[in-house]
C-alpha cells in the first residue's frame, strides 16, 4: 500500500508546493529521472520489460527503486506516471489483451508498499488500476488459495461447466489477469488495492479516474447481461450440493452491489478527507474532479456479446458531458442503469430490485466504517 508522506497530502489536497533544490542544506537533492527511464514511456515494451517483477517477484525491488524517490525534479513524477502506464497497457494497443508480462507490472505497481512516492505519481497508478477495473474489483473470495503468483493466465478465465470463473464475468478471451488479491510475505510483496484507491482518492484527477472507470464499466457490464438482468452464461443444471446451486441473476447481483460499494466508498474517502483537513476545499477539489471527467456513460440498447479487453472498458467513449452533480454518487449510477433499463425493457419488478441493492450497497459503503 502507498505511505502518505507530506508531499503526496499537499498534491492530493490540489496545493502546489516547490521541490526542494538541490544545494539546499534542509533537504536531499532531488531526483532526476534519466534520459534512458524517460524514454520507457513511450515504449510500453520496454517499459513493461523494466517493472515486471517476473513470476517468483525477484526483480520487485527493481520495480521499486525505478518508482520510488522520494522528490523527482521538474516534472519527473509524471514522468514516472507515464512510464508506470505504458508498462502495465497493452503493448498492441487498442482492442488487445493485456499479457503476462503487463499484468505482472500492474502487480508491482500496486504492490508497492512502505514507500514514499513522490508527488505527480497518483494519476499514472490511477490510470493503472482503471487499466485492470475488473481485477482491481475483484474481491479475496472463493478460489483465493489457488493464487499463486502475481499474474493469472488466460487459461484461468475461461468459463467452467456450470458457467461460472472466479475471475469475473465477461472476460476477453486471451488476456492476462493482474493477481493483485496475491500476497507473498517473503518478497513483502501485497497489492491492497482497497488501500492503494484510499491514497490515491486524495488527488482530484486519480479520483476522476477511479470514478469514470467505475461508471464506465457499470455501463459495459449491464449491457451484456439479458433483457431479465441475468447472466446469459448461466447454465440451468443443477449440482447436488444444495450449497452452490445460483439462479441467472446471483453473479449479477454480487457483481453490481460490489459496484456500487466501491463508488460508495469512493465518496466516503472524499467525506473523510474534507472533514479531517486531508481536502482543505471540498468546493475547489470537485471542481478540479469535474474537470478531470471525462463525462457520463450509456448502455447500449441492446444486448452485446462482444467481449473487450479490460484496457478498453475504462476507455469507452463517453455518451456526453456529466449532467448534475457529479459526487452525487447514487444518482450518477442510476443515470447509467436507469438508462439501461428503459432501453432493454427490463422487467419492473427485476429492474426495481437492482436498482434497490445499487442504493443498499451504495449507502452503506458510504456511512459504515466511517
Amino acid at each position: 500500500m502507498l505511505v502518505p508522506s507530506v508531499a503526496l497530502v499537499v498534491l492530493a489536497a490540489g496545493v502546489a508546493i516547490p521541490l526542494a533544490v538541490a544545494d539546499s542544506p534542509a533537504a536531499a537533492p532531488c531526483h532526476q529521472v534519466p534520459a534512458s527511464v524517460r524514454a520507457l514511456a513511450g515504449d510500453p515494451s520496454a517499459a513493461a520489460e523494466a517493472l515486471d517483477p517476473g513470476d517468483d517477484l525477484r526483480h520487485l525491488g527493481s520495480a521499486r527503486k525505478l518508482l520510488a524517490h522520494e522528490t523527482v525534479c521538474g516534472d519527473g513524477a509524471g514522468v514516472l506516471g507515464r512510464v508506470a502506464e505504458a508498462a502495465t497497457r497493452s503493448s498492441g494497443g487498442r482492442g488487445e489483451p493485456h499479457g503476462m508480462a503487463q499484468a505482472r507490472s500492474a502487480y508491482a505497481v500496486a504492490a508497492l508498499r512502505d514507500i514514499e512516492l513522490p508527488e505527480g505519481l497518483a494519476p499514472g497508478v490511477a490510470r493503472m488500476v482503471a487499466e485492470y477495473v475488473v481485477d482491481a474489483g475483484r474481491d479475496d473470495g472463493p478460489g483465493i488459495d489457488d493464487v499463486t503468483g502475481p499474474a493469472l493466465p488466460a487459461s484461468q478465465a475461461r468459463l467452467g461447466k456450470d458457467g461460472w470463473v472466479r475471475l469475473g464475468r465477461f472476460l476477453a478471451p486471451g488476456e492476462a489477469h493482474a493477481a493483485f488479491e496475491y500476497a507473498d510475505r517473503t518478497r513483502d510483496a501485497d497489492a491492497d488495492i482497497p488501500d492503494l484507491v484510499a491514497e490515491l482518492a486524495k488527488d482530484p484527477e486519480a479520483f476522476a479516474i477511479l470514478y469514470d472507470a467505475e461508471r464506465a464499466y457499470l455501463a459495459h457490464y449491464l449491457e451484456r447481461l439479458t433483457d431479465q438482468g441475468g447472466d446469459p452464461h448461466h447454465r440451468p443444471d443443477r449440482p447436488r450440493d444444495k450449497r452452490f446451486r445460483t439462479s441467472a441473476t446471483d453473479w449479477p447481483d454480487i457483481d453490481l452491489r460490489h459496484l456500487a460499494d466501491r463508488v460508495g466508498t469512493l465518496m466516503k474517502l472524499r467525506t473523510r478527507y474534507a472533514k479531517d483537513g486531508t481536502i482543505p476545499d471540498l468546493a475547489a477539489f470537485d471542481r478540479a474532479v469535474r474537470e478531470h471527467s471525462r463525462g457520463t456513460y450509456r448502455p447500449a440498447d441492446r444486448r452485446l456479446g462482444t467481449r473487450p479487453p479490460m484496457g478498453d472498458i475504462a476507455d469507452r467513449r463517453t455518451a456526453g458531458p456529466v449532467r448534475g452533480d457529479l459526487m452525487d454518487g447514487r444518482q450518477q449510477l442510476f443515470v447509467v442503469f436507469d438508462a439501461w433499463a428503459k432501453e432493454r425493457g427490463v422487467p419492473d419488478r427485476r429492474a426495481g430490485a437492482m436498482r434497490q441493492l445499487l442504493d443498499d450497497s451504495y449507502v452503506r459503503a458510504l456511512w459504515l466504517r466511517f
